[in-house]
C-alpha cells in the first residue's frame, strides 16, 4: 500500500479512537463521518420520524451523524424495550453517543422532573439535540454537551446508550467505565447491543468488572441490558 493511504488509514483510526475514548458513538465504515468533532461531509438535512411513548416524535437530523436518515434500529428496540423513566424520576440522566437526540428527547419527554444531558463529541450532532429540544419545548431540560463539559460531580439516575460495538473491545470497554461508574448507587443503565456483535460477551464482562448485568429482553436481533453498580 501507498505510504501516504497507510498514513490516511492510520490518522482517520486515531480520530476513532481517540474521540471514542472521549466517550461517544463513532463511524467504522469508510464513508461515515460522524466520529468526526466537525463533520466535513456536506450538511444535508432529513426528518427523522418515530413513536415513543404512545406519541409522534418528529426530529431533524442530518449528514455526518450517527443514522442520520432513519431511526437505528438498535435504538429503536431500545426505546421499545426499556421501561421509560417514571414522569416523577428527578436528578440526572444521561444519553451516551446522543447523535441527533431522539433518546434525548425521549427521556425529557417522559421525565419532566430530570436533567437529560446529551453528550457526543460530534458538534454538528449537539448542534442537532439543541434544535430539537427547542422545537419540543425541552431545551431548558436537555443540556448537549462534549463528554468533558460534564460537571464531574453529577451522578447519574439513568443511562441509557447504543454502545459502539464495533469499534473493539478496548475502547468499548474503557467507554463504559468511564461512564457507568458514574450511576447513582440505586442507577440503572441501559444499553442496546446486537447479539450478533457480542451481546452476550459483554453481558459477561460486565458481570466480571463487578455490575448486576442481566439480559432484560430480546428482540430483532438485539440484547437490551440491564446495569446497576458494582455488587457490594
Amino acid at each position: 500500500m501507498h505510504p501516504r493511504r497507510v498514513a490516511a488509514r492510520t490518522a482517520r483510526h486515531l480520530r476513532v479512537d481517540n474521540a471514542l475514548r472521549a466517550g461517544t458513538k463513532e463511524g467504522i465504515l469508510a464513508g461515515e463521518h460522524y466520529f468526526s468533532a466537525d463533520p466535513a461531509v456536506a450538511h444535508e438535512r432529513h426528518e427523522v420520524v418515530f413513536e415513543a411513548l404512545d406519541q409522534e416524535f418528529r426530529l431533524t437530523s442530518a449528514s455526518g451523524v450517527f443514522s442520520w436518515s432513519r431511526l437505528d434500529p438498535g435504538t429503536a428496540v431500545l426505546l421499545k424495550e426499556a421501561p421509560a423513566p417514571d414522569p416523577r424520576t428527578e436528578g440526572a440522566l444521561l444519553d451516551l453517543g446522543c447523535g441527533y437526540g431522539p433518546i434525548a428527547t425521549v427521556l425529557a419527554t417522559a421525565a419532566p422532573r430530570a436533567t437529560v444531558y446529551a453528550i457526543d463529541v460530534n458538534q454538528r450532532a449537539l448542534e442537532l439535540v439543541r434544535e430539537n429540544a427547542a422545537a419540543l419545548g425541552l431545551a431548558e431540560r436537555i443540556v448537549a454537551a462534549l463528554p468533558d463539559e460534564v460537571p464531574d460531580g453529577v451522578g447519574f439516575t439513568q443511562i441509557w446508550s447504543n454502545p459502539p460495538i464495533r469499534i473493539g473491545k478496548p475502547e468499548l470497554h474503557a467507554l463504559l467505565l468511564r461512564w457507568l461508574p458514574r450511576l447513582a448507587p440505586d442507577g440503572t443503565a441501559w444499553l442496546v447491543v446486537a447479539k450478533n456483535l457480542g451481546g452476550d460477551s459483554l453481558q459477561r464482562w460486565l458481570a466480571e468488572q463487578g455490575f448486576a448485568a442481566e439480559r432484560h429482553a430480546s428482540h430483532k436481533g438485539f440484547r437490551v441490558l440491564r446495569v446497576q453498580k458494582p455488587l457490594s
